[in-house]
């Protein structure tokens, strides 16, 4: 036998089942035949070494992990696209189009589902893939053709006898929510892992797998729908491009649409509103574009998007339902939370919707939510859903108003009204013995940003408090294995888990600490601003009120309540403890150069997907640098840091004339 004929007869046959199976959706071949000739395939290239290609379907099962992430750079950047929410706001790109053009000259628009996914590049050469890499800060972005490579759908080789010599083609990695639901099934059927949230996340973080074969495990999949450096090609039309990439062997996604006049734009970017529920991935809006080329080189681009696209963002989609109940949840410092559970549950931007939480009286009063009521529910953003408003006109005269405990629903210890200056609401007095407001505690004192300690969850939090094992966080200090192997579902390895993560906590130092001892108004950016001026505890514990005041960004209210915390006999009594099991209660100083930074006195927003840094990584690095980071957008924001899939901060921030950085120019602005 000619193996080397038999090896590329199979390659051939196996990547055009891929190809009928991926992207047409219409195999020709059965799962145990394409095993079988795979499996021959990998015994030729196993024996005969030589004859293993790049473009062998034996690659996609992925080979050794990977150290760690190379950065790539790319040589067209990848811009973001200017959103729009309406049809005024897309006539008006329409308008701005025309003038720019010449109101006489013909312009047409392509029309796509904007997928909710992670964005690729994937860059080959002379017709064989060569890299594949993320969007990053739309300048560079991580290799992660290791990965991209098990992707069923995305051809190693162009689909072409004459291939160009360099075709950038640019894409939407998505995952179905079939293969969601699968996932999350495996890893919840044990009871130990919380499921994935969404697909898009779970895309994110598939593809930063440094492990190949753990990527082919989960079926991710690809549109194609752009192009970045071409050589070797002339393409003058967004439809002569989507040939050439159903000609190479890319699919594209089949509901792309072209018009000659926005409003027949705008009627087909409404058609999908509601239609797009039964797509078996998620989108989250529509992309316009100017179908020819050389009329997009004349519009140009603004220093972020290219002025001649336009992403139509959906409506906050709502539906009616009835508000059966009213559940009130108990928080950390007592406050009782109002939670509407729907009768029936509602279908909301794909998912099944069965409560919502109110936050406190003053929404249920605003809103007049009364039990029984017909209620209009969305989702903000399309992720956290909301009461918006009560169909007062359904009412039949038998819906009850929410009757306020005057004892807590958990513990019967006494509730009191509390007033700020926005709002209203109530709360458990009964600090000391109430579980709820204790299970809550642990719950925000074990958190990342905070103690950061592995292996307590929520779940967790709730068994150590209801077996009375913590009363307080100090007794997580006392906890041994023995204690731990009493409760449902602690093996020895747990609890010696467990057991590791609180050891380890002890040496995170006082601004976290301080932020995880659910002090009223101290978060972690307050925290590290108090431990800037008095880096140990012996030091707090020595200032006064209105030296705690002086902190930049106290103030007298705030200044009261760390004090009073700090003074009160469960307070002293709560930190002797954790002093005596040895946690750390003083803070390093952070080194800023002398004469400060070009950070220095600045605050600043990050939001989106960094390349080269993670969420924290980088708001610790602008903390050193003599920045402020925060976590909402205001006037009083000097910079928002945007990388990839920003949201609703960058349109804020461009609202309010905030300055937007990319990662790259974040860079640039400290001389990285």
């Amino acid at each position: 036998m000619d193996l080397a004929r038999r090896a590329a007869e199979l390659r051939d046959m196996l990547n055009r089942a891929n190809h009928l199976y991926y992207v047409d959706a219409a195999p020709e071949m059965s799962d145990r035949e394409f095993d079988r000739l795979l499996d021959e395939l990998k015994e030729i290239e196993k024996k005969n070494p030589a004859l293993l290609t790049p473009d062998s379907p034996t690659q996609r099962v992925g080979g050794a992990p990977i150290e760690g992430f190379e950065k790539v750079t790319h040589r067209v950047p990848m811009l973001s696209i200017d959103n729009s929410y309406n049809a005024d706001d897309l006539r008006k790109f329409d308008l701005d189009v025309r003038k720019s053009l010449g109101r006489g000259e013909k312009i047409s628009y392509t029309v796509e589902l904007k997928i909710d996914g992670v964005s690729m590049s994937i860059t080959y050469e002379n017709g064989m893939m060569k890299v594949g890499a993320t969007r990053g800060s739309g300048d560079v972005g991580d290799d992660v053709t290791h990965n991209l490579r098990t992707i069923g759908e995305i051809p190693l080789k162009l689909n072409t006898d004459t291939p160009p010599a360099t075709f950038e083609i640019r894409g939407e990695v998505y995952m179905t929510r079939a293969e969601l639901v699968r996932i999350n099934r495996e890893r919840t059927a044990g009871g130990k892992e919380k499921p994935y949230e969404n697909t898009r996340n779970l895309s994110a973080g598939t593809l930063k797998l440094l492990d190949p074969k753990q990527s082919a495990k989960r079926k991710l999949r690809l549109f194609a729908y752009s192009a970045g450096v071409v050589e070797g090609l002339t393409i003058a039309t967004q439809l002569e491009l989507f040939d050439h990439l159903r000609k190479f062997g890319f699919p594209v996604n089949p509901h792309t649409a072209h018009f000659e006049t926005m409003e027949e734009v705008i009627a087909h970017c409404n058609s999908w509103n509601e239609k797009r529920h039964d797509l078996p991935y998620d989108t989250d809006g529509m992309v316009i574009k100017v179908n020819d080329f050389a009329q997009r080189q004349r519009l140009g681009y603004t220093s972020k998007s290219p002025k001649w696209a336009r992403a139509y963002k959906f409506e906050a989609e709502q539906a009616m339902t009835k508000l059966g109940s009213i559940e009130l949840s108990v928080g950390k410092f007592g406050e009782l939370t109002p939670v509407a559970l729907f009768d029936p549950p509602v279908r909301l931007a794909g998912t099944t919707v069965s409560r919502a939480s109110m936050h406190n009286a003053s929404v249920v009063d605003q809103l007049d939510a009364r039990i029984g009521d017909t209620v209009v529910v969305e989702k903000a953003g399309e992720i956290i859903p909301q009461v918006v408003k009560v169909v007062v006109e359904a009412r039949t005269g038998k819906e009850k108003k929410l009757v306020w405990p005057k004892t807590c629903p958990v513990c019967g210890g006494p509730v009191e009204k509390y007033e700020s200056a926005s709002s209203y609401g109530y709360q458990c007095m009964d600090v000391g013995r109430c579980p709820a407001q204790s299970a809550q505690r642990l719950i925000s004192f074990a958190r990342r940003e905070r103690m950061d300690i592995e292996g307590l969850g929520e779940e967790v939090a709730k068994q150590l408090v209801e077996s009375e094992l913590v009363k307080s966080v100090s007794d997580l200090y006392r906890l041994e294995k023995k204690q731990l192997l009493t409760l449902e579902g602690f093996a020895n390895s747990k609890a010696q888990n467990l057991l590791d993560g609180i050891a380890a906590s002890k040496d995170r130092g006082l601004a976290r600490l301080l932020s995880a001892l659910s002090i009223y108004s101290v978060g972690e950016s307050m925290a590290e601003l108090l431990t800037d001026t008095f880096s140990s505890m012996d030091d707090l514990f020595a200032a006064s009120a209105d030296e705690l005041a002086k902190v930049k960004g106290f103030g007298p209210k705030r200044a009261e309540s760390v004090h009073q915390f700090l003074h009160r006999p469960e307070g002293e009594k709560l930190i002797t403890e954790l002093k005596s099991f040895g946690l750390k209660m003083t803070q390093d100083k952070r080194a800023v150069p002398a004469g400060g930074t070009a950070l220095t006195g600045k605050t600043f927003v990050v939001t989106g997907t960094l390349s080269g840094y993670g969420r924290k990584e980088i708001e610790d690095l602008i903390k050193n640098l003599g920045g402020k980071p925060t976590g909402s957008v205001s006037k009083k924001t000097d910079y928002l840091v945007a990388g990839e899939e920003a949201g609703s901060k960058l349109e804020k921030a461009r609202e309010l004339g905030v300055t937007v950085l990319t990662e790259a120019e974040f860079n640039k602005l400290i001389g990285k």
